[in-house]
């Protein structure tokens, strides 16, 4: 029982930055473009959120809070290099996103040598500290698990899931939003913008990965490096697929994947487990990732435009 006292907030402080992420996949793919490009995403925004937490943590206690938003509007602005190859330039989705991956690598560690002299960021002190709520963590069995000692990421994604459940499903922008992703003729034939509402849909994705990259680097590591993301991007595109394009879908894909990650740490203190090396929990999360898209993906149905290019004279 101690085991899984401590193992449940490490699980979902794992899986917060893959929720994150994949409920910015959701609004991408809702438009109807495919971001296989969420690993560089979250590159650049754990690669911003990083250098200004450093600048800033001897000047303000909110620095991490201050780099997070940094993360946010640097996944914005590089969201818009698939946007456009995408949208405008009519090319293939899966190129545009790989290709926007392999920029984002370089370009880190590129920045990283001019600011910094080196290649990864220096270590920030804090980065983003946990809290508690006053009362909400005395209550029995939850209280300590979701309400003492958390991250504040981790309340940031629990509102996202909420806030993009409502956006998507409840709103006019989710239904001209899901109608580009599903036919986009028949959208752009009531007067919606379909390209407009595709930019919308993979800026937002870009939002989301860079705070997702942000959220990861100033809670699991202590600086910014090359092997800070490690795949995390594409782990949130499995949760995308295995959650079935839904936020609440979403949320338990994160959390699975979330405790295959905190399994590694905590496995040896298992008996049954104890015995098992550990570089097969270091491989689970991955190879779960393979399994889940092998199973998942001819059974989940995602939207159907997700990937084509658009073309307004195609009926």
């Amino acid at each position: 029982m101690n085991i899984l006292y401590t193992m449940i907030p490490m699980a979902l402080a794992y899986a917060t930055p893959l929720i994150i992420a994949a409920l910015g996949g959701l609004f991408s793919e809702r438009a109807g473009i495919v971001n296989i490009a969420l690993e560089g995403i979250m590159m650049i925004g754990g690669f911003t959120a990083a250098a200004v937490t450093v600048v800033l943590e001897p000047l303000t206690p909110m620095a991490g809070y201050y780099g997070l938003l940094a993360g946010v509007a640097a996944g914005t602005v590089y969201s818009l290099l698939h946007a456009f190859a995408s949208v405008n330039l009519k090319a293939d989705q899966v190129i545009s996103g790989t290709a926007v991956n392999i920029l984002a690598g370089g370009l880190t560690i590129y920045l990283a040598q001019i600011i910094f002299h080196q290649q990864r960021t220096r270590s920030f002190q804090t980065g983003l500290g946990k809290f508690s709520f006053p009362v909400l963590g005395d209550i029995p069995v939850i209280g300590p698990l979701l309400f003492k000692d958390v991250y504040p990421t981790f309340w940031i994604a629990i509102i996202l899931i909420a806030l993009t459940w409502f956006v998507i499903f409840k709103t006019p922008f989710g239904l001209r939003l899901r109608a580009c992703g599903e036919h986009p003729q028949a959208a752009a034939s009531m007067g919606i913008s379909v390209m407009a509402y595709r930019y919308y849909g993979v800026m937002i994705s870009g939002a989301f990965a860079g705070l997702a990259g942000g959220a990861l680097v100033l809670t699991q590591d202590i600086q910014y490096s090359a092997a800070s993301i490690h795949g995390a991007g594409f782990i949130a595109l499995a949760c995308l697929i295995f959650g079935k394009w839904n936020p609440f879908g979403v949320m338990g894909a994160g959390i699975f994947f979330g405790f295959s990650q905190a399994l590694s740490l905590y496995a040896k203190d298992i008996p049954f487990l104890a015995n098992i090396p550990l570089e097969f929990f270091y491989l689970l999360p991955y190879a779960l990732t393979v399994i889940a898209l092998i199973v998942f993906s001819g059974k989940a149905v995602g939207p159907r435009a997700a990937g084509e290019i658009y073309d307004a004279g195609k009926r």
